[in-house]
């Protein structure tokens, strides 16, 4: 029997505004598939999303919803979860409002590991606002504002992640839309900051000018880039370091610790407080 996607939809908005074989929609599904098999009821689940192609996520999903002002996404995820520590609150952001104008938000989010699931959909460029360089597009790459080629270094977003302090870190692609699904469902069910670098293809922007012009070629290029953790662990230092330069990273679930919690951190203190 085909899965039925409706309970967690807002019909009525469909279709979607994103452009044909645009990433973001599998990677929705694979979110909302995740969330049925952990058994979330959609009244348990506030979805908070900015600005970008990802600001739709809070229009489709039928949820508890806050569309954000630019970059304000962790700030504003993090008052309602402290506000609300037993419901799932789900970040999503791109490359440009989740690491650039949003960068500092995102850092302290990891660095407090408050219980926030923080979907970073990477498609290397500004999709909405016409093909502007982002902190993840690759070197020599062509946008708008890098018309002779990005000479820009690129964030690792994952790496960026575990050294502010992130305690949940995995890296997939839309291509792989079962893996996506099954590692939302291991990050969702972590408590701290969980962070996902998921590759999606924005073949309308950032693959018309880089060779990249139609979806599986996009995602045939991310499938590429992209090395299973147990085949990356066995690598040298000085190997990952050449294949990073080249645009290569490692897939999986790269990063699980155990740590305290901000919210049950702070709920400890508010009762310390009134015990005075």
């Amino acid at each position: 029997m085909a899965f039925n996607y409706d309970y967690y939809l807002r019909t009525d908005k469909m279709p979607t505004l994103w452009c044909w074989g645009c990433g973001d929609g599998i990677i929705m599904k694979a979110m909302i598939r995740a969330f049925a098999k952990l058994g979330w009821d959609k009244n348990d689940i506030c979805i908070v999303s900015g600005i970008g192609c990802s600001g739709r996520f809070s229009s489709y999903i039928d949820a508890n919803t806050v569309h954000t002002t630019h970059g304000r996404t962790v700030a504003y995820a993090t008052g309602i979860k402290l506000a609300n520590p037993d419901k799932h609150v789900i970040v999503v952001a791109g490359d440009g409002d989740g690491l650039a104008i949003g960068g500092n938000h995102t850092i302290h989010g990891c660095r407090r590991n408050i219980d926030l699931n923080f979907v970073l959909i990477n498609n290397f460029i500004y999709g909405l606002t016409n093909s502007q360089v982002s902190p993840t597009t690759p070197k020599g790459a062509w946008t708008v504002t890098t018309q002779y080629g990005n000479i820009d270094p690129s964030f690792d977003p994952a790496e960026l992640a575990k050294g502010a302090g992130a305690t949940f870190i995995g890296r997939e692609s839309v291509a792989e839309a079962q893996k996506l699904e099954r590692l939302f469902i291991k990050g969702f069910q972590h408590k701290g900051f969980s962070f996902f670098d998921v590759h999606s293809n924005c073949h309308v922007n950032f693959g018309r000018k880089n060779k990249l012009a139609n979806a599986k070629k996009n995602m045939d290029w991310i499938e590429g880039n992209l090395i299973p953790k147990n085949k990356w662990d066995k690598l040298s230092e000085e190997e990952k370091y050449e294949l990073k330069k080249q645009g290569k990273f490692p897939r999986g679930v790269l990063h699980q610790v155990e740590e305290p919690e901000y919210c049950e951190e702070y709920y400890k203190m508010v009762e310390k407080v009134r015990g005075k």
